[in-house]
């Protein structure tokens, strides 16, 4: 990062020299450092944006490496360190949190909670308590997926859906609905760590499945590359969330862009900063949304995307 030369990921890392007088912000990852540190840098743009410099904060970051036992360890090990915002990246690590009973302020990114309907907040405008940030608790959004994969998949009968029951059952019984009313019989797959993966795609492939639909996870966004390698094994056409799934070797991926998102959670945690308490400041939704498709993925796997399909790319890997 330009004017932070010298940052190394290990438990903690500083962004500054650490002084009393210096604010100080965790960010808990639940993935791998080489993910983490694009995030960081669009916190840190946010903030300069707000009016922080580097040198005017202490930030330290925790990643997990796509671990879901080291996320409460790592959020406990934030916490007790007093930070005045507490930048929660992804649901599990909300939780984690919130289950502390510590009333820190926590700006959170989360794509796979509804934050009124859990109880995390009192209205998106207004949420009331201490936790803002940026949700996409858009059910129906998987629908969209299952519309791609039935224009780039000639007549899928049968699609395998992995799910991590630790994201709930919004996504998948948005999913379920999707599919039935679409004519395709889905078979769900579940994943609660990197190491269901392997088996998960297979268990699709043996079901028959003629495309793959990955929910959104933190464990699938620490996992996007495995998943794709997985998925073209098995020549399965697959579609997830995460843009870094295609960019990494899967066949497509529709959704937010993440950077834009950390970057405007930097700016939230500014306007904490600045004085304003989380639940004065409103929660966000993403409004832009990013298809990208791998075309060496279609050919690894025998497909032939449609040009209709691909001039609507905002990405298209060649």
């Amino acid at each position: 990062m330009a004017g932070m030369a010298g940052i190394a990921f290990g438990p903690a890392v500083a962004l500054a020299q650490a002084k009393p007088e210096l604010p100080k912000i965790a960010i808990v990852y639940p993935g791998p450092r080489e993910w983490a540190t694009s995030r960081v840098e669009a916190v840190v743009s946010g903030l300069r944006a707000s009016g922080f410099a580097p040198t005017q904060i202490d930030l330290s970051v925790r990643t997990t490496e796509g671990d879901p036992a080291q996320v409460a360890p790592m959020v406990a090990e934030a916490i007790d360190k007093g930070p005045a915002v507490l930048v929660a990246a992804g649901p599990n690590v909300l939780q984690a949190a919130m289950a502390t009973g510590r009333n820190l302020p926590i700006v959170a990114l989360d794509l796979e909670s509804d934050p009124v309907a859990s109880g995390m907040a009192n209205s998106l405008a207004r949420p009331g308590r201490n936790v803002t940030g940026l949700f996409m608790d858009f059910p129906n959004f998987t629908g969209k997926w299952i519309e791609l994969l039935i224009e780039s998949v000639p007549r899928p009968g049968r699609i395998g859906v992995l799910w991590d029951p630790a994201t709930g059952s919004v996504q998948l019984d948005a999913a379920k609905r999707a599919a039935t009313g679409a004519n395709i019989e889905a078979d769900v797959f579940e994943i609660r760590s990197r190491a269901d993966m392997e088996g998960a795609v297979a268990g699709a492939r043996n079901k028959a499945a003629q495309a793959l639909l990955i929910l959104s996870s933190p464990v699938v966004l620490a996992n996007v590359k495995l998943l794709a390698d997985l998925a073209i094994q098995h020549r399965l056409p697959a579609i997830t969330l995460f843009p870094d799934f295609a960019r990494t070797g899967g066949l497509m991926a529709y959704g937010p862009n993440l950077l834009t998102m950390y970057r405007q959670i930097g700016i939230m945690v500014g306007k904490i900063l600045h004085g304003e308490k989380p639940g004065d400041v409103p929660i966000e939704r993403p409004s832009k949304f990013e298809l990208v498709v791998n075309q060496r993925a279609a050919e690894a796997i025998g497909l032939k995307i449609p040009l209709a399909v691909l001039l609507r790319a905002d990405e298209v890997i060649d």
